[in-house]
């Protein structure tokens, strides 16, 4: 009989091939042989019957036989139709359709033996013979079929990545057949390129059916979704009558897996009692095998067709989280929760369509077992039943206990997240304070937190393993004692029987707490989700009048305005009485630190909640060019940040680069304007993200401009060229409001409002309002413009480039490269990183618990097989006569009466021979002693391995951890931070839970193989002959399955990390996307990299069950085998009913575990690859040089006591083929000296501070401090003794406390003196005082009140040099000249480095230091230095003073 198809390949779209003669004639023999085993069925019922066998036997027979061949003919139709119809197709198949030939030889053999030849000639065998020569002429005719020559066979066509659907070619499942459907034939072309190693990117992978696309899946779901709805209704109206429908296939396989215990029954009862004819075994045999074929194929659908919905529903789920995302008021939640949602949170909801099922299918499968009990031995299994519910209270307790602790698990896990990306954001400052070690353990506080809960749940999830594995032995030992004492007989019948059932009853008793916690968990992330999606929206249609403004010429209008940060105006408010702009005006907006200027921008732009009065806007549709204080700068290309979406015109974009004095810089970098950023812009200055980011606004065409301090960053000539060409050039005929506080560029603006404590206080022409804000006379405010701080440092930007081949620019300009993903098998280093992270000592006594456990196991069931056999053994010496069987034997056993019936069937025996009560307590007793022992392995077990995945949990986390902080600033340069938060946050949340509960599984699959091979090789040794070719196809089918499930798996991981940094981008950049209307653009690349995602993680879900249906084949013949054997043993006299029973019950559970141990080996080894990628960043990341620590005993602690500098030929390069950023840098600073560093574009300023702080190392010469050489010492003792002021000042979540002295050195007095002369005193004590919440970067301030908190950190600092970097940028003049005098006062004994941005700040220095190409040019006093004529910094001084007095008279 030809076995059904195996495997063909997927359909292309229109392709149809004209047939050739091989392929016609295999269709017509395979046609004609469907058919004959049909006509074959007409000569048995002619008299005198038709020999070889049973009537019933021959119908079953032929029928199968038809059936078979039927399909194998559709199998043939679907090949001609697809390449394969270029080439004979799959070897396997045509040697499938050969196998009957040596049968059908047989047949005729035995005719011929029999004399069918001969007379007297009866019609019906004559008719049989002649229809077994047309068939074996048939199969013949196949045979040439095949033979005959086919073209050559083309390789599967390659596509583009994402192209229009149109063009698609290979679409996984779309249009394939049913039968490819069930047998997933159509992943051979995956599996294949799997195999020869290359699914190396997404593209290599099919595309996703129609039904999984994101686009589909949006449009499915938001046609049920409305603002403010219930999620879970949403998703129940787009998928859920699907997913519902689903449950019948459930059903239906559900009940066909009882149909193994009860074959087996009927099996052992034949074997026993010996009385049934031989067909009656044979088709107990066959229904074994049948039903757990059919069983198997509703099962592999059901579970494939409800990963798919939980694909829709992921799909939907995670397009509506990144929708809410663009759509979010100023409520936001911060960037590490949002990031939680998408990873976590996100993947828990969606447990809840594996878990709802089984919530009702397992009772149902555990009430269906339990009848089947009672069928088999009465009212004992009640005791089994108590017991059973006596533990669902327990499970209940345990169950809310878990589902709390992951409550509060999730939350220090945010709060963890949340502080990994202000780490990553603030790295450069942490790295100058050396505050690696302070936030790494903020970072490991929180982790500890989080392993508490962890603990907790994970010692409870110990015990519900425990009570439910333990409960089926137990449950066994109640029942056997309970039916022995209530007077039964126990037989090999029953008591297989019931091990089979009981056996069943592990999957709802183990399963069920799990699925009990999923729905818990999916219940704690489903209000999670919701709480973000019922966040207030940005309406803009609520937020601005209906009305335009009551004048045509005016642009802007607003009255009687109050707007706040927060909902209901606890923050900081701002009020405007009432404001008018006319068209084409250019607006200044002054006033002090915290005064509510960029507010007013926020308010204008609908990113803050207005209380009351009305905002007019005129042209609202078209936008707003929105250049912010913090500039916003996507990881691209510098042309690709200008363009930001809009079509590339030449003309514009030469006149804007002209505008913000870009031209200079391009021409440096190495790819010009085709040089990739990094995220966030990190590889630029201040003034190359503030220009960018102001070129990307000019070049949107707006005509209305809201510009927040562009000006700030940038030196006296870079923003002179800016107002000139840009702000009074491209931009005049626009409308534009500047908040600035370099008031002197003010001077001819149209008009100016004076804002003061969030309210406009006053509003008029620029000499009105100007002196109010303006610390000294604007002339001297002309002269003191003189230095270049925040212009287009080239060699800033080369600085922070990185020097390894991972991250190094190439020619083209691309600075982060891809991520590097590992090939092949995840390697052995990678399983003993899991295990030293474990601990030795506990790895080796959990596989011990676990190797006792399993013997424990084997041994009670082995003993009740030789107490059965004895039984037997007794009973049958002792019978006299045939026993009367009682209503309970295996004579009145039948599977209809096992469906149907109701009654009790087990009436008390008068008396059980020889089974008398010292033999009863001698087994018994022996079997509950082994089954205790095993029952406290498990225990052991379970607690052991909940340690030991506790303690690889800690490990796996502190590693990296501790080796990304000791990483170079290169390295943050060239990394996305989502590509980081990916490993701190799914990688270990797979540690923490995915991968522990996988391992467990493996184990105990592994084990339980192990054991059930001894079982089956001592109860049938001529299953050994079996294993060698199983074991050959059993290895082929999971190498297959596992190398490509495994590059799956990374691809997958891969994959996720752009999700990650989109979202974290989107969130960064919200105001600029809504400004200049790019939502849109950027939800369809989120709906691209879904895509992507979406591609792996269908296509590993399909391979799953790929690998499960063959698998599950692969058990149904063992079970096949085994039973046949057992039937032949049988008509041998050579059966022991106890043994088959045993193995025979082992054998039913063969399928599972052959499934799961791939399954759970490979899933295993997919989260591998998370320690493997967490291995990665332990060792793998460069680490900085760390020098070695001072061993001087007379230097003591404090080796630093003078504070000179001294650089001696400096040299610093990035890369051969660069220019020096510093070239041969010889100087020197005494001891309390203060020096003013000013230079041109690219003279490496920022070079000295870097090389200083050793964040860069130089090529050659060194720096010495108080003549020790900084390249000796140790990296923390080295910036523990030097204090810096950075341009952009770096808040974390937390206290004023922990961000002002995260190392906890200081008392609150020294703190509020600190603050008190930085003029914040006012501010802390409004926000809650030092213990008040600053909430993330810091939001809860003003960009100047943060710049102030980082100068209250400098002085609270006792290092004898410290380092200014353009500190007081985004102060007003007035704030500025006091905290010049502060700093005066407090650092008059020190060193004072000063990279200055207003002239007061270095005309006061006792010397001036000019760089200019990497050199010194000039070093001396300011006024000796003002006296020279040719002077680089009397040239700086003179351009400023045109600056200021050549504004134009405005537009």
């Amino acid at each position: 009989m030809p076995p059904l198809l195996s495997s063909f390949s997927p359909r292309t779209s229109n392709y149809i091939l004209p047939l050739n003669p091989g392929w016609r004639l295999r269709l017509a023999a395979s046609f004609l042989l469907s058919i004959f085993p049909l006509l074959d069925l007409l000569p048995v019922a002619l008299p005198p019957g038709s020999p070889p066998g049973p009537v019933g036997l021959e119908v079953l027979a032929g029928c199968v036989t038809a059936v078979a061949w039927f399909t194998h003919s559709l199998a043939l139709w679907a090949l001609v139709r697809s390449p394969h119809g270029r080439s004979r197709g799959p070897s396997a198949l045509a040697l499938a359709a050969f196998l009957p030939a040596p049968a059908l030889v047989l047949t005729l053999l035995w005719h011929c033996q029999r004399g069918t030849f001969l007379p007297p000639l009866l019609p019906g065998p004559l008719g049989r013979v002649c229809l077994l020569i047309l068939q074996l002429a048939a199969v013949l005719a196949y045979g040439l079929g095949w033979a005959a020559p086919g073209g050559p066979r083309e390789p599967w066509p390659q596509e583009p990545f994402l192209s229009s659907e149109s063009q698609e070619t290979e679409v996984a499942e779309d249009g394939e057949s049913w039968l490819s459907r069930f047998s997933y034939a159509w992943l051979a072309p995956l599996l294949t390129r799997g195999v020869r190693g290359e699914l190396r990117q997404p593209q290599d992978i099919c595309r996703l059916p129609r039904r999984l696309h994101p686009a589909y899946l949006a449009r499915a779901f938001q046609a049920h979704w409305k603002e403010g709805a219930q999620l879970w209704r949403a998703l129940y109206g787009a998928f859920g009558c699907c997913y519902l429908a689903l449950g019948l296939l459930k059903m239906v396989g559900t009940m066909l897996a009882f149909s193994g215990p009860l074959l087996l029954s009927l099996l052992v009862g034949f074997l026993e009692e010996g009385q049934e004819p031989l067909s009656h075994g044979l088709l107990y045999v066959l229904g074994l095998a049948s039903g757990a074929v059919i069983s198997t194929v509703l099962q592999n659908q059901y579970g494939y067709e409800v990963r798919k919905v939980t694909l829709q529903a992921r799909g939907a789920v995670l397009s509506i989280l990144y929708r809410k995302a663009l759509q979010l008021g100023p409520s936001r939640p911060p960037t590490g929760e949002a990031l939680n949602l998408l990873g976590t949170d996100s993947e828990r909801l969606l447990n809840f369509a594996g878990s709802f099922h089984e919530a009702w299918g397992l009772p149902l499968q555990l009430a269906i077992t339990l009848y089947l009990l009672y069928q088999q031995v009465g009212m004992a299994f009640m005791a089994g039943l108590v017991l059973a519910l006596l533990l669902v209270p327990v499970n209940k307790v345990i169950a809310t206990r878990i589902m709390v602790s992951n409550q509060e698990m999730l939350g220090h896990k945010d709060a963890r997240v949340k502080l990994m990306t202000e780490l990553l954001n603030g790295i450069r400052v942490i790295k100058f304070f050396g505050w690696e070690q302070a936030l790494g353990d903020r970072v490991k506080a929180y982790r500890t937190q989080e392993l508490g809960r962890l603990r907790v749940i994970k010692y409870l999830d110990a015990a519900c393993v425990y009570l439910w594995a333990a409960l089926p032995v137990v449950i066994c030992i109640v029942i056997f004692i309970t039916y022995v004492l209530m007077g039964h007989q126990l037989t090999a019948t029953k008591v297989f029987t019931a091990l089979a059932l009981v056996r069943l009853l592990i999957l709802p008793l183990n399963n069920f707490p799990w699925v009990i916690n999923g729905l818990l968990e999916s219940k704690v992330s489903l209000d999670r989700i919701q709480r973000f999606l019922d966040l207030p929206n940005y309406n803009p249609e609520a937020y601005y009048s209906p009305d335009p403004p009551t004048e045509p010429s005016t642009v802007l209008e607003l009255h009687e305005a109050l707007f706040s940060w927060d909902p209901i105006g606890i923050s900081r408010k701002t009020f405007i009485s009432h404001l008018e702009v006319k068209q084409g005006m250019l607006v200044g907006i002054v006033g002090k630190v915290g005064c509510g200027k960029s507010s007013l921008l926020a308010a204008i732009t609908g990113e803050l909640h207005r209380l009351c009065g009305w905002v007019a806007v005129s042209g609202l549709s078209k936008g707003f060019g929105l250049a912010t204080q913090e500039p916003w700068i996507q990881c691209a290309t510098i042309r690709d940040n200008i363009l930001f979406g809009k079509t590339f015109d030449a003309r514009l974009y030469m006149e804007v680069l002209e505008a913000c004095a870009l031209n200079d810089d391009l021409s440096i970098l190495p790819a010009g304007d085709q040089t990739e950023v990094g995220e966030k812009g990190v590889t630029l200055s201040g003034g190359q993200r503030a220009r960018i980011a102001l070129a990307r606004a000019v070049y949107q065409e707006k005509t209305f401009y809201l510009l927040d301090d562009p000006l700030a960053a940038v030196d006296a000539d870079v923003a002179n060229h800016l107002l000139h060409r840009c702000i009074l050039g491209v931009l005049s005929h626009t409308t534009r409001l500047l908040c600035t506080h370099r008031t002197e560029y003010l001077e001819r603006a149209d008009m100016v409002l004076l804002m003061e404590a969030g309210h406009l206080v006053r509003a008029g022409p620029p000499s009105e309002i100007l002196p109010l804000v303006q610390a000294v006379p604007t002339a001297w405010v002309e002269e003191e413009q003189v230095t270049d701080s925040g212009k287009l440092l080239s060699a800033r930007d080369l600085e922070k480039t990185t020097e390894g081949p991972e991250a190094e620019e190439n020619a083209s300009g691309r600075l982060v490269q891809e991520e590097s993903k590992c090939t092949g098998a995840v390697a052995l280093h990678v399983y003993g990183a899991y295990w030293r992270a474990m601990g030795s000592g506990l790895a080796i006594a959990t596989l011990l618990s676990l190797l006792l456990m399993q013997a424990t196991r084997n041994g009670a069931d082995w003993w009740l097989s030789y107490w059965l056999s004895r039984l037997k053994t007794a009973r049958n010496s002792s019978k006299e006569g045939p026993a009367p069987s009682s209503p309970g034997s295996a004579a009145d056993f039948s599977l209809p009466l096992l469906l149907s019936s109701s009654r009790n069937f087990y009436i008390p025996l008068c008396r059980a021979a020889s089974n008398g009560s010292s033999d009863v307590h001698f087994y018994l007793t022996v079997y509950a002693a082994i089954a205790g022992a095993n029952s406290l392995c498990t225990l052991l077990r379970a607690v052991l391995f909940a340690a030991g995945a506790l303690q690889a949990a800690v490990t796996l986390h502190h590693r990296p951890l501790h080796r990304l902080l000791t990483a170079p600033v290169t390295f943050f340069d060239s990394t996305p931070s989502g590509r980081v938060l990916n490993r701190f946050s799914s990688d270990v949340a797979c540690v923490d839970d995915s991968l522990p509960f996988l391992l467990n599984i493996l184990l105990a699959n592994s084990v339980g193989l192990l054991g059930l091979l001894i079982v089956l090789g001592s109860g049938l040794p001529w299953l050994l002959l079996l294993l060698p070719p199983l074991s050959f196809i059993y290895y082929r089918v999971q190498g297959q399955y596992r190398v490509s499930f495994r590059e799956l798996r990374r691809l997958g991981s891969l994959t996720l990390s752009p999700l990650y940094t989109h979202l974290a981008d989107t969130l960064a950049g919200l105001p600029v996307l809504r400004a200049s209307g790019a939502t849109y653009r950027f939800e369809e690349e989120n709906q691209r990299l879904l895509e992507r995602n979406q591609r792996c993680q269908f296509a590993s879900c399909a391979m799953v069950q790929w690998l499960d249906i063959r698998l599950q084949l692969m058990g149904a013949a063992v079970v096949s085998a085994i039973a046949g054997i057992a039937l032949v043993q049988h008509q041998q006299g050579l059966a022991n009913p106890g043994l088959v029973g045993l193995v025979l019950s082992y054998a039913l559970s063969l399928t599972g575990l052959l499934s799961g141990l791939v399954s759970s080996f490979t899933q295993t080894e997919a989260m591998m690859v998370s320690v493997e990628r967490l291995e990665e960043y332990s060792h793998d990341i460069p680490q900085e040089p760390q020098g070695v620590p001072l061993q001087t005993p007379q230097q003591g602690i404090r080796w630093l006591t003078q504070g000179s500098v001294e650089f001696q030929d400096v040299v610093l390069v990035y890369r051969p083929g660069l220019p020096n950023a510093l070239d041969k840098v010889t100087f020197q600073v005494e001891a309390g000296e203060k020096l003013g560093i000013v230079g041109r574009t690219g003279s490496g300023k920022s070079s000295l501070f870097m090389v200083l702080f050793r964040l860069l190392e130089p090529s050659a010469g060194r720096v010495l401090l108080d003549g020790v050489d900084t390249s000796q010492l140790e990296l923390a003792e080295l910036r523990s003794q030097l204090a810096i002021i950075p341009q952009e000042p770096f808040l974390f979540s937390g206290t004023v406390r922990e961000n002002l002295d995260p190392q906890g050195l200081h008392e609150d007095r020294a703190l509020w003196q600190a603050l008190e002369q930085c003029h914040l005193r006012e501010v802390i004590v409004a926000v809650g005082g030092l213990d008040g919440e600053l909430g993330e970067r810091g939001q809860n301030l003003s960009l100047g009140q943060r710049q102030l908190l980082c100068l209250a950190r400098a002085l609270l600092t006792d290092a004898k040099i410290l380092c200014i970097d353009e500190a007081t940028a985004s102060v007003d003049q007035k704030t500025d000249q006091l905290l010049q005098q502060t700093i005066c006062q407090r650092f008059a004994n020190k060193t004072v480095l000063t990279i200055a941005h207003r002239l007061n700040t270095i005309l006061n220095s006792d010397r001036v230091l000019v760089l200019q190409a990497g050199r010194v040019v000039e070093l001396d006093s300011p006024s000796v230095l003002r006296k020279r004529s040719q002077s680089l910094f009397q040239q700086l001084l003179q351009s400023s003073q045109r600056g200021a007095h050549s504004l134009p008279a405005g537009p």
